[in-house]
């Protein structure tokens, strides 16, 4: 394989100071929150630190181009908008908060032991206990419905709607939860090396394995056409055209190195993906052509990749590690 053309000169580097949770764009702003507590933000080339949980840790944390939620081991879910200001969501008193959700409607969503709340837009909030406690969660791209990731399967929930939630079954511990865009597929990742997926229509199982260890990043396609993995050394990106999903078919092995992946984060309008490694190297792999572009050369200590994050026209990628390392790339 030919070396990969270099991006390193069009990234930007950022010191975070902290293990690196999540990362995003909200108001167009690179924002990290980070395990020390602090959510981190590059406003106008100025480095601003949000005391978001003084004296705690955040556990979870989402972001859209709206704002960030972070939760943490205090119990409290916050809110920061695109201006820097806070608000708290929700509160727990004595327990971790988990897991969060953001939904496009702006509704925000958490998990403290086996209970799951939901925060709709106009701040009402409903709970529901799950089977087992909740390892991920994910709302519906429409409307106000949620995905909650558990023991032996996965619960499709609409706070809004009295009665028992939808049970999708299978045996094991389901870790992470993806949704498709055109909504059609629910995906959870698995303890046992694996992914696996349920075509909502009929119900219909889809296994996916192989791995070599546990994927815990899983991100989608502008198109919905193809879901992209960490858990190897490559990401794997399994194809979502047909209406029988993956099944019968080999993934795609992109950005192969002896290195696991640990971070996959598809551009917002193009075939093109950003790879992750936990030697923190990253790399842009396009699709269509399987070139690649090299963004960070792997450097020993500065620790895996734990954030990838493209702005909305995405001409900017932000990325963060569990060292604190973190930097914005421009596209030229």
């Amino acid at each position: 394989m030919n070396a990969p053309t270099s991006l390193t000169s069009n990234v930007v580097p950022i010191e975070a100071d902290g293990h690196v949770v999540a990362a995003g764009f909200p108001g167009g702003v690179p924002t990290l929150a980070l395990a020390t507590g602090a959510v981190f933000r590059i406003v106008e080339g100025a480095s601003q630190e949000i005391a978001a949980h003084p004296d705690a840790g955040i556990l979870s944390a989402a972001m859209d181009f709206d704002c960030a939620v972070t939760a943490g081991d205090d119990g409290r879910i916050l809110r920061i908008r695109k201006d820097g200001t806070t608000e708290l969501l929700g509160e727990e008193k004595g327990r971790w908060i988990d897991a969060v959700a953001l939904s496009p409607s702006g509704a925000v969503a958490w998990s403290a032991g086996k209970r799951v709340s939901a925060r709709d837009d106009k701040g009402r909030v409903k709970s529901f206990d799950a089977p087992s406690t909740p390892q991920g969660l994910v709302f519906a791209p429409k409307g106000h419905r949620l995905a909650i990731a558990h023991y032996n399967g996965a619960s499709l929930w609409f706070p809004n709607v009295e009665g028992a939630a939808e049970v999708l079954n299978w045996k094991g511990s389901h870790l992470d939860v993806v949704w498709s865009p055109d909504g059609k597929y629910v995906v959870t990742s698995m303890q046992d090396n694996m992914l696996h997926g349920w075509r909502l229509a009929d119900k219909k199982d889809m296994r996916m394995s192989g791995y070599p260890a546990k994927p815990r990043s899983l991100h989608w396609s502008h198109d919905g056409e193809w879901l992209a993995t960490s858990g190897a050394e490559a990401a794997i990106v399994w194809p979502f055209k047909d209406k029988d999903g993956p099944m019968g078919k080999a993934p795609r092995e992109c950005g192969v190195r002896p290195a696991k992946v640990t971070r996959v984060a598809f551009h917002p309008g193009a075939l093109v993906l950003a790879v992750g490694y936990e030697d923190n190297c990253i790399l842009l792999c396009r699709l269509t052509d399987a070139a690649e572009l090299l963004v960070r050369a792997p450097v020993k200590g500065r620790g895996a990749i734990t954030a990838l994050a493209w702005d909305k026209q995405g001409k900017r990628m932000l990325f963060g590690t569990s060292e604190g390392d973190a930097g914005v790339l421009t596209l030229p």
